[in-house]
């Protein structure tokens, strides 16, 4: 090392694991036994520089450029990993202000605690004792507990302390902010002193005009290389020239990307708009159809009453006392026109009695000749229990041929109906079972009670005998 030189770092190397899983528990240390816990990081990638004795040097850079890591080092807090460093002289280092106070001793006790970190013994203490204080500007209380002392007054203490002890070299971290600035101010001569006395001195801040002021070089770091060393205002420049151009780049890319997230938000709305806008279309669509198909649904229904109230007036034209019920339906290519309810002598009539005759009598007309007819009849009772039905199909599947106009009968030699209300049905339907004209209860007539001897749905000729063969 050379004789001038206070301080020699050469291709130092620095790095440290940053865990990923952190295991607070035994148990999960033991779990995650084989798991690859950190990544090394490198903070310091071999960097070298001499510090002559008297010579005061900054040390600048953004944060994390591995600054305080190098200070740390100089004052062998940290170790290297790689690489070397000598340092000739006794060192004080103003890093952590206040290590080992204990909070409920006095000031003054503390006084003494604190400089026997930087290897001071009690007597040298005691001559310099008055000076502390005096700087401190805590003499009226001194003697109390740390622990009342403001954060302002432990770091004016603890400043204090290590600014007055002897060193040959002097290592400062951000430390010069303490108290107002009347102190501030105190604590800046103070350094200027001790530089002018001949103490080498290194910082670490971000206060560049500090730094112009006290320093004669300047280090810039940069991502733990040296990017530039040289005169203290010369650095100093080229790193705020430096720094505002990174500023700007940034502000650029910001805006940039300001500008995509814009014209990302700007598609996105117009997308947006578009689906809304045919999400509106589509639901006018929707809406239109829906209004249409209720219209023709509506016209469909209108027209179905009206055709039903058209059928059902044509059952009443076709019939003279035509069923409350009556409905129609049909193409009506063969329709009826008249159907009537005779009894036996050919009279029209409504109310009949058990083993009555009847005849119905059915007239049609058709809008072609030749076409097959099926004429089928149907009894109901009103509790709409299916009493009895006819087809006119006869055994050899023969059919009525139609004219343009014709009738046809259905003859009842004996209606044994038993006494109750009930509707006739009439039909006409094609060879191949073709709907023609169909008319549900078109006639409501009614079968007289007798004597009540006879029980369910139809009566049948029968009679009792006694044991001596008697009638009863």
């Amino acid at each position: 090392m050379k004789s001038d030189n206070a301080i020699e770092v050469r291709n130092v190397q620095k790095h440290f694991k940053v865990y990923k899983d952190k295991g607070h528990m035994l148990r999960e240390r033991l779990i995650h036994l084989n798991r690859n816990k950190y990544e090394m990081r490198e903070v310091l990638r071999g960097i070298s520089f001499d510090v002559k004795k008297g010579e005061s040097v900054g040390l600048i850079g953004k944060n994390g450029c591995g600054k305080s890591t190098t200070l740390k080092l100089l004052t062998k807090i940290l170790r290297p990993n790689g690489g070397t460093i000598d340092i000739q002289g006794r060192v004080c280092s103003l890093i952590e202000l206040g290590a080992g106070f204990h909070p409920d001793m006095s000031g003054r006790e503390n006084i003494y605690i604190n400089a026997s970190i930087f290897g001071i013994k009690a007597k040298e203490v005691d001559q310099r004792l008055n000076d502390i204080i005096r700087f401190s500007e805590l003499e009226e209380f001194i003697d109390n507990p740390v622990r009342t002392y403001s954060s302002g007054m432990y770091m004016r203490l603890a400043f204090s302390v290590a600014i007055n002890v002897d060193a040959d070299i002097l290592l400062i971290d951000e430390i010069l902010a303490v108290g107002d600035n009347a102190f501030q101010t105190k604590c800046f001569n103070k350094l200027k002193s001790l530089k002018d006395q001949g103490t080498t001195i290194v910082i670490v801040s971000h206060a560049l005009g500090q730094v112009e002021r006290l320093c004669d070089r300047a280090i810039w770091i940069d991502e733990g290389r040296i990017r530039d060393d040289g005169p203290a205002r010369k650095v100093c420049k080229e790193y705020l020239e430096k720094m505002e151009e990174s500023r700007l780049e940034r502000a650029e890319l910001e805006y940039r990307m300001e500008l995509e997230e814009q014209k990302k938000r700007e598609l996105e709305e117009e997308k947006r708009k578009k689906e809304t806008e045919q999400q509106q279309k589509e639901q006018k669509i929707l809406q239109e159809r829906k209004q249409k198909e209720e219209e023709k649904q509506k016209q469909l229904l209108e027209e179905k009453k009206r055709e039903e109230k058209k059928r059902k007036a044509s059952c009443h034209d076709i019939a003279t006392q035509c069923g409350p019920d009556a409905r129609r339906e049909g193409n009506w290519k063969v329709k009826f026109t008249e159907v009537k309810l005779l009894d036996a002598k050919g009279n029209e009539r409504l109310e009949f009695n058990p083993g009555e005759k009847i005849v119905i009598k059915m007239k049609y007309s058709a809008e072609q000749i030749g076409i097959k007819l099926n004429f089928i009849i149907g009894i109901t009772r009103n509790d709409w229990l299916y009493c009895y039905g006819a087809t006119s199909k006869d055994s050899t599947g023969s059919y009525y041929l139609s004219g343009k106009n014709g009738d046809v009968e259905f003859t009842i030699d004996s209606l044994n109906l038993l006494g109750g209300i009930y509707f006739l049905d009439v039909r006409i339907r094609s060879e191949v079972d073709e709907v023609f004209d169909n008319i549900y209860s078109l006639i409501q007539f009614k079968v007289n009670k007798e004597e009540q001897r006879e029980y369910g749905l139809v009566t049948m000729k029968h009679s009792w005998i006694n044991k001596n063969g008697e009638k009863v």
